[in-house]
């Protein structure tokens, strides 16, 4: 019989914020993806990291590797804010943006890149992805993926997994609107996230176990260190999850954002919804959850209709338009982002619903461009570097 891990809670300030933000390296000639990741690290040197925040906790905003050769990861400090998150962004996109721009390469978001291929793709040299990449097989091969994580402060564990299963209720808000992914391999999907779907197949990601205690994840988890699945906690790809390194709960549902702005957004939906929830523990409210088989069909159908998708609303059955459901819900969140000091960023996802999510923005360049899937990775780029969608 395997033993409970002793997985902890590290200390957080409450709703405090951070982000991880993974982005593709992209040969400015041909569009493609480049294998430069190593190379970019290397040149960064001491430049991939800068020192803590005030008030960061030690942690230092850095860039880093990631599975593949395509991809950095951006990575904020302990934030109070959204704003001051960004402002690690920007700093760090600078510095790698230095070191890129001479080696010919650009960057770009998204969920997925439009037409790479896995045969052409390098894993990262690390032990642990040579572990991933021949234990998942073809699935491993496939993850050409990026997404954003935000990481948000939880200042008590026993509240860590009640708003983990609270926040599968707005899994498809947060689906549809950075919805990022509809081309795979040159082909178009006809799925707004391709990417959600992918990365489900890899053993131990997708939706969460709906954990009702602490003591069920430390079992859950000594039994997957017993049995092999996995070496670390962390290696637990769960769309949403407590991490009890550093006490918070990380969301990672997010396709990668195409540009800063709406990493923000997206970022400050986040931060609101988890302390809008929080707030409502503290009251002795009983937090709104759904049952798994609807979670599961939520995330199926903003998946493959982005921010046109019908979902479940609650455990009745009731459903409706996920656009609306946004709308009403960026309403509940204005007071909380008012606190946070997140209201512009928390406005302006009204703009992601009115103008399109970047899965719309690409389908709408592709038909331009009568299906040239170059010019839709060169908009993407643009976004990146312009900050703002097009």
């Amino acid at each position: 019989m395997s033993s409970p891990a002793q997985l902890g809670f590290g200390e957080s300030p409450r709703s405090t914020v951070g982000l991880e933000w993974e982005i593709g390296l992209v040969e400015s000639g041909s569009a493609n993806l480049s294998q430069s990741g190593p190379e970019v690290l290397a040149a960064l040197g001491p430049d991939a990291a800068f020192g803590p925040q005030a008030g960061g906790a030690g942690y230092t905003p850095h860039v880093t590797g990631e599975f593949m050769n395509n991809t950095v990861e951006l990575v904020t400090g302990v934030c109070r804010t959204v704003g001051s998150a960004g402002a690690d962004l920007t700093r760090l996109l600078d510095r790698v943006r230095a070191v890129t721009d001479p080696m010919g390469l650009d960057l770009m978001g998204g969920g997925t890149h439009p037409f790479a291929r896995a045969a052409d793709q390098v894993v990262g040299e690390k032990e642990r992805y040579a572990r991933i990449r021949e234990r998942t097989g073809v699935w491993g091969a496939q993850l050409i993926i990026w997404g954003l994580h935000v990481h948000v402060g939880v200042e008590r564990r026993d509240k860590a997994l009640p708003l983990m299963r609270a926040m599968l209720k707005y899994f498809p808000h947060l689906q549809a609107l950075s919805a990022g992914s509809p081309y795979w391999a040159g082909e178009h999907t006809g799925y707004a996230s391709n990417r959600s779907l992918l990365f489900q197949q890899i053993p131990s990601s997708g939706l969460p176990v709906a954990f009702e205690t602490w003591q069920e994840l430390e079992a859950y988890a000594g039994d997957m260190l017993h049995v092999g699945a996995v070496e670390a906690f962390n290696e637990v790809h769960w769309d949403v999850r407590p991490s009890p390194r550093f006490g918070t709960l990380e969301v990672r549902v997010c396709d990668g954002p195409t540009n800063l702005t709406e990493a923000l957004r997206l970022a400050a939906l986040v931060h609101c919804l988890v302390e809008h929830l929080s707030t409502q523990l503290d009251q002795g409210r009983t937090l709104p959850e759904l049952p798994p088989w609807f979670v599961e069909e939520n995330k199926f159908r903003s998946a493959r209709y982005g921010l046109d998708a019908t979902i479940i609303l609650d455990a009745e059955g009731n459903q409706g338009p996920v656009a609306d459901a946004i709308a009403k819900l960026l309403v509940e969140l204005e007071p909380v982002a008012q606190r946070l000091g997140c209201a512009a960023e928390l406005a302006g996802v009204r703009d992601i619903v009115r103008t399109g999510a970047s899965y719309q923005r690409q389908q709408a360049v592709a038909a331009a461009h009568d299906g040239d899937l170059v010019a839709v990775v060169r908009a993407m780029v643009q976004e990146m570097r312009e900050g703002h969608p097009l």
